[in-house]
């Protein structure tokens, strides 16, 4: 009896202590991060999520991270498997930004943080932190590029011009688009640059889900339909590589005109490949990796009780609230630079865009 006294001692003493540090069977003790991507198809977040999943376990966290296959009620399923499975803080880049609503609410009803990652969580108040690129800034570098590459200022004929812009339920597209559209715009108004197609305004150019094919199918149409005759388009502005790609795969076999100039952003590595063959003129680079690391310190500044880095609480306004913000800053990459910006900083090797 006096031993069995002992041994029950001793296992209750066993479980205080188990409470305390949270060492209980199969569990590490560990704070729990849970880390939502869109989808896989897209090299950019295959990167995003490797790089903050690699950074958040040096850091000591147990990570979460899970790809929803650009389904929207997989994402939702999975964020909330995260609020339920015991995340202390969780970051999300949404498929579509205003359809994570209940997700939202059931995290604040458990108090965990929520950090919106490169796509802004729209329609809710229950989203803390944002983290992104200066997405207005993408766009003006992709607009003066066009201008100086032209020389607008100073050109006394018409260069032919279209667009094709980014999600529309991505809030970051919109910024891209206006960012490029703001630049252009005089010389829009001005007659400098003409859209043969007429089509001008975001709704028009989106392109749902980024997807490559179906900026391939329309700019297909618009080749067909205003460019068969022979005439030249001189500038074909396109938000993020993956709509550049399908737009060069449109050109290269639907157009014998004069090769355009062509914006991107990502610097994904087919795109890359193309700017050295002369495909693509620029892209706009954003190194995940900074964004990874920044998206590290809010998470450990929120679980240590810290102020939280942010530098814009006006810019980004999510329909319900202004979210705290922080805006990493992108760079312009084409042929010239690439090397410098992508290989000797070790974001690619030689052998990934040869």
């Amino acid at each position: 009896m006096k031993a069995k006294k002992i041994l029950g001692t001793i296992l209750c003493a066993a479980m205080a202590f188990t409470a305390l540090t949270g060492c209980a069977a199969g569990g590490s003790g560990k704070n729990k991060v849970g880390v939502s991507m869109p989808t896989k198809d897209l090299q950019r977040w295959n990167q995003d999520g490797d790089n903050m999943k690699k950074e958040l376990e040096a850091a000591g966290y147990e990570v979460d991270l899970q790809y929803a296959n650009n389904d929207v009620a997989t994402q939702l399923s999975q964020v909330e498997n995260m609020v339920n499975s015991g995340c202390k803080v969780i970051v999300i880049a949404a498929i579509e930004g205003s359809s994570l609503g209940t997700a939202l609410d059931k995290a604040a009803a458990k108090k965990i943080p929520i950090i919106a990652y490169d796509r802004l969580l729209m329609d809710n108040a229950n989203v803390d932190y944002y983290a992104t690129f200066d997405n207005y800034m993408v766009g003006t570098i992709q607009g003066t590029y066009v201008k100086e590459t032209l020389d607008l200022d100073n050109a006394s004929g018409t260069y032919n011009i279209e667009f094709t812009a980014g999600d529309p339920g991505d809030n970051n597209a919109g910024f891209f688009f206006n960012g490029a559209y703001d630049v252009l715009k005089p010389y829009i108004e001005k007659g400098t640059l003409n859209i043969v197609s007429g089509q001008k305004t975001f709704e028009e150019v989106a392109t749902p889900s980024w997807k490559t094919e179906t900026a391939q199918s329309r700019a297909e149409n618009i080749l067909s339909t205003y460019y068969a005759d022979g005439t030249n388009v001189d500038v074909w502005l396109c938000s993020n590589d993956s709509t550049a790609l399908g737009v060069e795969n449109a050109l290269a076999t639907n157009y014998n005109g004069s090769y355009p100039i062509i914006t991107g952003q990502d610097c994904d590595k087919a795109n890359v490949k193309n700017m050295l063959a002369g495909k693509q003129s620029m892209s706009v680079f954003k190194d995940t990796r900074t964004l990874a690391s920044q998206v590290v310190k809010m998470v450990g500044q929120i679980l240590k009780g810290e102020t939280v880095d942010v530098n814009d609480t006006t810019t980004y306004n999510n329909g319900k609230k202004v979210v705290p913000s922080y805006l990493c800053s992108p760079v312009f990459a084409d042929a010239n630079n690439y090397q410098k910006i992508l290989i000797d900083s070790g974001y690619y090797t030689t052998a990934d865009i040869s």
